[in-house]
């Protein structure tokens, strides 16, 4: 039995598929999987003996600066994308049995997969990025926002955003596949059969007409690596610092000196970790450490909050640490989703990047840092489940079979 994954995007994209791969390979499946050609994602699934078809430029490119790439420059790439996933993917679909998208970049995946008479699965890591009524559509950058009083409306014009930049050169590929054109290019990749890799207790979804989710709970892996000598070293220097990181976003450096600043103002010690942005906010004094990539399962039990961006991953790892939580998210897909769910559930404080004020870190801290907020996330860190890859990993046997 043969499956293919695929997904396009940063880190957060591409681990929880290959939590799926190792589940799946522990069950004789075979795994390939189509992602971008960075070097860490070669390295890492090189490293789990799972194949990688690599497809579109590298994400570094397409995220390098401050700011992300201008609406018409985003335009050419989704453009470029679909081109690149009808040229590769028919090959790698060769003698697999299913295939399973992540993301609605994934534009060409059923159409090839359908073109193949195999099984199509779509799968969503976030609740906000399927039509419901419960919530607005998260935000699509390069792409207005849709504009409306109920979320019914802006789910409409969220799919005629995606008509606009995906209908034609979708349906020309089709047509060359004799393919029939499709009219809702979203609602064709989602499916009406879409599952979330989310936490049911972080990210539950609301039952909605027209959409029958399987939530499996989030799709993760044990880590088990040892943090680096110098950074035990500094956590056993002192009382617990306060970790701040944005991954693979690049936020205003001025959000994250304004946040150093102010964890010191509260008398804390800071880790900063470089992330994708290379943050440099390290100056000499020895209250301040800087890491790179390290095992954040281990590290976020010892601080004590963590600051970041909203990304899925990030979120739910401290989460399950039990460790309070800053979230500064940018105004970019599941980010706010994730902000707002930290906030909902009390387990730390959810900010605006766009209107960052001294004041509001000053009262974020003193909310993350109080006894109450640590205690309800200690608590609620019990109640989440770890075994969405090894439920995801039966069921598409199971379907399979």
């Amino acid at each position: 039995m043969r499956v293919l994954l695929s997904t396009y995007g940063t880190r957060g994209d591409v681990e929880p598929l290959v939590a799926l791969a190792v589940r799946l390979r522990a069950l004789g499946v075979e795994v390939r999987m189509c992602a971008p050609p960075d070097e860490e994602f070669a390295e890492r699934l090189a490293g789990l003996g799972v194949r990688l078809v690599p497809v579109g430029p590298p994400v570094r490119e397409v995220m390098r600066g401050t700011t992300l790439p201008s609406a018409a420059d985003l335009s050419r790439y989704r453009t470029e994308m679909v081109g690149a996933q009808f040229d590769a993917f028919p090959a790698a679909l060769d003698g697999c049995d299913v295939l399973v998208a992540a993301g609605l970049a994934q534009i060409a995946a059923r159409s090839v997969a359908e073109a193949a008479g195999i099984r199509y699965v779509y799968v969503s890591y976030s609740a906000v990025n399927l039509p419901s009524p419960h919530h607005a559509p998260p935000p699509r950058p390069g792409w207005p926002e849709p504009a409306a009083d109920d979320n019914r409306t802006r789910w409409e014009r969220d799919a005629d955003n995606v008509n606009a930049q995906f209908a034609e050169p979708l349906n020309n590929h089709r047509a060359a596949l004799d393919l029939a054109p499709v009219n809702n290019v979203r609602d064709h990749v989602y499916s009406d059969r879409p599952w979330l890799a989310a936490d049911p207790v972080l990210g539950p979804w609301r039952e909605t007409r027209g959409l029958d989710v399987t939530q499996t709970g989030a799709w993760t892996l044990p880590d088990e690596r040892p943090l680096p000598a110098d950074l035990v070293t500094f956590l056993d220097a002192g009382t617990r610092p306060v970790y701040v990181g944005f991954g693979s976003m690049s936020p205003s450096p001025d959000i994250a000196h304004r946040a150093v600043e102010e964890i010191r103002a509260q008398g804390r010690r800071v880790l900063v970790s470089r992330g994708w942005a290379e943050l440099d906010l390290v100056d000499g004094q020895d209250d301040c450490f800087a890491i790179g990539e390290v095992n954040h399962q281990r590290l976020f039990g010892r601080v004590a909050a963590v600051v970041h961006h909203g990304g899925a991953g990030t979120t739910l790892t401290a989460a399950r640490a039990g460790a309070p939580q800053v979230v500064v998210p940018l105004r970019l897909a599941d980010n706010p989703y994730w902000a707002g769910r930290v906030a909902d559930l009390d387990l730390g404080a959810a900010l605006d990047s766009e209107t960052v004020t001294t004041e509001s870190l000053n009262v974020a801290f003193k909310t993350v840092l109080a006894p109450e907020t640590r205690a309800r996330a200690e608590d609620v860190s019990g109640r989440f489940r770890t075994d969405g890859a090894t439920v995801a990993a039966n069921l598409l046997l199971d379907a399979l079979r």
